[in-house]
């Protein structure tokens, strides 16, 4: 392949085509040397289970590895950052640091790390290997950059303890105190059954509903009591039946996700009112919003997941696909992001014990650091590639403007 000169970033440092690949080998070869290190990271969370908000044992797994990663003090840790369980790890070469008050600042890439489990059968989620991709990604690319010949790039590579994601949106905590802000680009990747760049996961809105009744005899005067019971079973067939009528954009799209809430609500509403009872409903702490796409990420992902031997299900079947929520869609509504899908060689299915067993395994690991070193690989594209950089704002941008989103976040 012949040399290509990247246009270099402003305040930063270029590097032609071939340079860059070296770069990227030398991530991947940074995350098999830490190999036994990240899986016992991984063992150790997955080990003990914790569900959301009382991380403790993981959060504290997860702080020591980057306190302790040589050489001494590398990693400015903020070890409760913002929530109990949180955490904030930044480096960034030190001769791309800027001075404060400097007009250029370097580029911020965050990586992401989550944690919680489920309650009763553990990590049938696999977090335990989300939080072992972001950090091996995130010590991928600080390798790459401390072998880089002459002038070092303006970037800080940030790590982001972000718990609480099965139950209470913890992103959607540190988002509200700042945590996102500045970032330009952020990185995880989701455990599954096969390799997909993305997939369309859904805006959530949680509610709880009760119904109150009366007591009252049930052979002596029945028609004295208010049945609860009949309420939620009338609450079920109604909305059995507004299923029918349902769009199916209102399983993806956060901007209609009040019109959907306001007709289900009004299902509740109307059980009690044909059984006399009392209603009480209330929502969860946070919506969780859809997952924007940014397909200038997905390409570069895919091309260097394929480098490794990634085998990825087409698009079609990929935006075509079931998926679940999660608070990282609320990150994607403030950032550019990509959080891709990815197998660990087995057919389980996530939140059974099945793929408890299958996300602690050891044939696990492969997948998650060949993941690793696909994110890693990817982040050095967005930081010497100026116009993927470009290209990915504006996917951003139209992203927003598509889900009529853009003046709230500007």
């Amino acid at each position: 392949m012949r040399p290509v000169e990247e246009r270099p970033r402003e305040g930063g440092a270029g590097v032609g085509v071939c340079e860059l690949e070296l770069l990227k080998l030398r991530a991947a070869e940074r995350i098999d040397e830490a190999a036994e290190r990240l899986g016992a990271l991984s063992r150790a969370i997955w080990s003990e289970p914790e569900l959301a908000y009382e991380e403790h044992l993981a959060h504290g797994v997860l702080t020591r590895f980057f306190e302790q990663e040589p050489p001494a003090a590398a990693w400015t840790v903020q070890p409760h950052y913002q929530l109990a369980t949180a955490f904030r790890a930044e480096w960034e070469p030190p001769g791309g640091r800027v001075a404060p008050g400097a007009e250029r600042r370097p580029l911020h890439l965050g990586f992401l790390c989550e944690y919680d489990a489920l309650p009763g059968i553990g990590h049938a989620c696999g977090h335990n290997l989300i939080a072992e991709v972001g950090a091996a990604a995130a010590l991928g690319v600080k390798g790459a950059l401390e072998g880089l010949a002459g002038p070092s790039p303006l970037v800080k590579v940030i790590v982001l303890g972000t718990p609480a994601e099965e139950d209470g949106g913890g992103k959607i905590d540190l988002i509200e105190a700042g945590a996102f802000k500045n970032l330009d680009a952020v990185f995880m990747a989701h455990p599954s059954q096969e390799n997909a760049v993305y997939l369309p996961d859904a805006a959530e809105h949680d509610v709880t509903v009760k119904y109150y009744g009366k007591a009252s005899h049930a052979a002596a005067y029945p028609w004295e009591g208010v049945n609860a019971l009949d309420a939620a079973v009338l609450a079920y067939n109604n909305l059995s039946v507004l299923r029918q009528q349902m769009k199916p954009t209102w399983r993806v799209h956060v901007k209609e996700l009040p019109v959907l809430t306001k007709k289900a609500e009004d299902c509740f509403r109307a059980a009690a009112l044909a059984t006399g009872c009392t209603v009480e409903i209330k929502g969860g702490a946070h919506d969780y919003y859809n997952v924007l796409p940014n397909k200038s990420l997905w390409k570069a992902y895919m091309e260097n997941g394929k480098k490794l031997g990634i085998e990825f299900i087409s698009e079609d079947v990929m935006l075509n696909s079931p998926s679940g929520s999660t608070d990282f869609g609320n990150v994607t509504f403030v950032v550019p992001g990509i959080h891709p899908y990815f197998s660990i060689g087995s057919n389980a299915l996530n939140h059974t014990e099945q793929y408890t067993e299958a996300a602690g395994a050891h044939e696990a690991q492969f997948y998650t650091l060949r993941t690793a070193k696909a994110l890693a690989m990817t982040a050095l594209d967005v930081i010497f590639k100026p116009e993927l950089l470009e290209s990915i704002r504006e996917d951003f941008r139209l992203q927003l403007q598509e889900e009529e989103f853009l003046n709230t976040v500007e």
